[in-house]
């Protein structure tokens, strides 16, 4: 379901208590490129490290993904230090999985490990989805897939109101879809927005 398309410069900057999600420039290409090598951090996702090539490529699809559907991914920044955490955001990569999933917006989330275990996955997937709520009227399910093992994932996306609705192999690995449902929680306040950048 494509939202309103966005120029980059149109990228909302959404904030939280501790963080600010913000679109990736060229500058996040080196963290970017960290954090798709760190092996805790491929095991449950892409298995093996990413080359700076498809790291960049990466990038630009995080970026394209705005202009095509109106939605795609932010860089997860530390207010405090303005260190760079992670990535998160939604896509729609037409996975080849079985059952298909649909229309609805995937939502992920990738944090380095040094910033594991502080609440900045579930505080930015939170900003994220409070964002598809109050800003898309037509959105009214998210749909995520985990692979079965990542209890840390899952732990997220219980607190973020996420439940399984199949489990399947994706690429060979045991993986769950998990859905929520945006209409239950419609009443939400939106975040405070920063502005474009």
């Amino acid at each position: 379901m494509p939202f309103p398309s966005l120029a980059a410069s149109e990228i909302p900057i959404l904030e939280t208590p501790r963080l600010r999600l913000r679109p990736h420039t060229a500058f996040d290409f080196p963290a970017s490129c960290r954090l798709w090598a760190d092996p805790n951090v491929i095991r449950y996702t892409v298995v093996k490290p990413s080359t700076p090539e498809e790291v960049w490529s990466r990038i630009l699809r995080y970026l394209g993904l705005w202009s095509l559907l109106g939605f795609g991914y932010w860089v997860i920044e530390e207010k405090a230090t303005g260190s760079f955490v992670g990535e998160v955001g939604l896509c729609d990569f037409h996975r080849d999985i079985d059952p298909p999933l649909g229309d609805a917006p995937e939502i992920g989330w990738t944090l380095l490990p040094a910033f594991h275990g502080k609440g900045y996955a579930t505080e930015a997937a939170e900003a994220c989805i409070r964002w598809a709520r109050t800003s898309h009227e037509k959105a009214t399910q998210l749909v995520c897939i985990i692979h079965s093992d990542n209890v840390a994932s899952l732990r997220v996306a219980r607190k973020c109101g996420f439940t399984v609705s199949h489990v399947t192999t994706y690429k060979g690995s045991p993986t769950l879809i998990l859905h929520a449902d945006l209409l239950a929680a419609r009443e939400l306040q939106p975040l405070p927005l920063s502005g474009s950048h």
